[in-house]
């Protein structure tokens, strides 16, 4: 029987080979989610629903992220990259369409469910992709590389979403992101899977499962991916905070998707910068003031007025966020098991996807029994408390490398 390559030695020797095959294909599926987000809590709206159930409807899509990391790891692990990819594709645009042409709030929740469990199968993917064949001294930049080539799609695509919704109404940001899906999936599926160091015949890899990972890796899920699943909750809220406040300073769906795009121009000017501070000086010098500044903004929320104080906000919420594009990702990669790798990501991925859910489902709640500005203060408790706990438990190595091997000061 023949064996693979090694999982820790990288299949790569640099990001040049990633251009075509991961990071374009990154920014033209965040060209997509960015037409999208800003008019999801918009068309809740004018299909009727309240502030609390469009709160809850964003939500949707953090809950289908959630429910897709269940099975997203033994998927990965069992059918490849290649396949898993082609699949959550294709169940993404399959939950567009359907908030494309949904006619009642309840249609379009199905449709952001759907949405949510291809993009943790999809995201799952490539980020056992680039943990199995970058090396460990670009790791952070490869991530963070990746999660900036996703913000420039981010933002053009509510640039390009509020063009097409002056054309053919508010939910043609829908018909951008389905665009999007079904192009960035046909590109990823060119590539093939990375080798694994498993040998022909041998099944008992596949046994290992979610509860499983749970208990074998608790400490590390408990501490750091508490820290986690609270940055999670910091960083989506934002995708439902600023439209409903927005609405409630009398905006329209235009002006929100340009104000989207410029907090996430100053996102993504942020990222490079992030993933290189990463590897140099290690991944708490970025997670800590991500989450701080992500806290700030939330403060200054209720106190903007008008477009321009908002897009003041979203300007500090994008240099929040973006200092913290890729790391968990990179600190996911850093803790994973080599031989149970697409298992561990998925566990990892759920606490940060779990936050994600509750956060904007967390905004909902407090909407329907208490103002906006408080809802706005707990997020901000929220991202302080996330910023503590990855100073906390952020460790000083990898865990899964040498002191030689020394991964910056994690």
């Amino acid at each position: 029987m023949t064996e693979t390559l090694p999982k820790e030695q990288p299949a790569i020797a640099g990001l040049k080979p990633l251009v075509t095959t991961v990071f374009v294909p990154a920014a033209i599926f965040g060209i997509g989610q960015g037409a999208a987000a800003p008019i999801m809590a918009v068309t809740a709206r004018a299909l009727g629903a309240s502030v609390a159930v469009a709160g809850l409807i964003v939500a949707l899509g953090g809950l289908g992220a959630v429910l897709g990391d269940l099975p997203a790891g033994r998927i990965v692990s069992r059918f490849g990259e290649r396949r898993s990819i082609i699949g959550g594709s294709s169940l993404g645009a399959t939950g567009v369409v359907i908030c494309l042409l949904a006619q009642t709030p309840w249609m379009l929740g199905i449709g952001a469910l759907l949405t949510g469990l291809a993009n943790a199968v999809w995201g799952l993917a490539r980020q056992s992709y680039l943990a199995e064949t970058v090396p460990l001294g670009l790791r952070a930049r490869a991530m963070a590389s990746f999660a900036a080539m996703w913000r420039l799609g981010f933002f053009l695509g509510p640039l390009i979403g509020a063009g097409v919704i002056l054309l053919v109404g508010a939910r043609g940001g829908f018909l951008v992101q389905l665009v999007g899906v079904v192009l960035a999936g046909a590109l990823m599926a060119r590539v093939p899977d990375p080798p694994r160091k498993v040998q022909a015949g041998n099944s008992d890899h596949g046994h290992v499962t979610l509860p499983e990972i749970l208990r074998r890796h608790r400490a590390a899920l408990s501490t750091l991916g508490t820290g986690s699943l609270l940055m999670g909750a910091a960083r989506a809220s934002r995708e439902a905070v600023l439209p409903l406040w927005a609405l409630h300073l009398g905006l329209d769906a235009a002006q929100v998707s340009v104000i989207f795009g410029i907090g996430a121009a100053v996102d993504l000017l942020c990222s490079y910068p992030a993933g290189h501070i990463m590897d140099r000086y290690g991944r708490r010098l970025v997670a800590v003031p991500s989450l701080t500044v992500i806290g700030v903004s939330y403060l200054l929320l209720p106190f903007s007025t008008g477009a321009v104080g908002l897009t003041v906000v979203a300007v500090v919420m994008g240099i929040g966020n973006g200092l913290g594009n890729g790391v968990i990702m990179t600190l996911g990669a850093d803790i994973a098991p080599p031989e149970e790798r697409a298992e561990f990501l998925a566990a990892w991925r759920l606490t940060h996807d779990t936050g994600m859910f509750g956060g904007p489902l967390a905004i909902g709640l407090l909407a329907a029994v208490l103002p906006l500005g408080w809802a706005f203060a707990a997020l901000g408790a929220t991202s302080f408390a996330g910023a503590a706990m990855m100073f906390r438990f952020i460790p000083v190595y990898s865990p899964r490398v040498s002191p030689r091997s020394r991964v910056g000061k994690l």
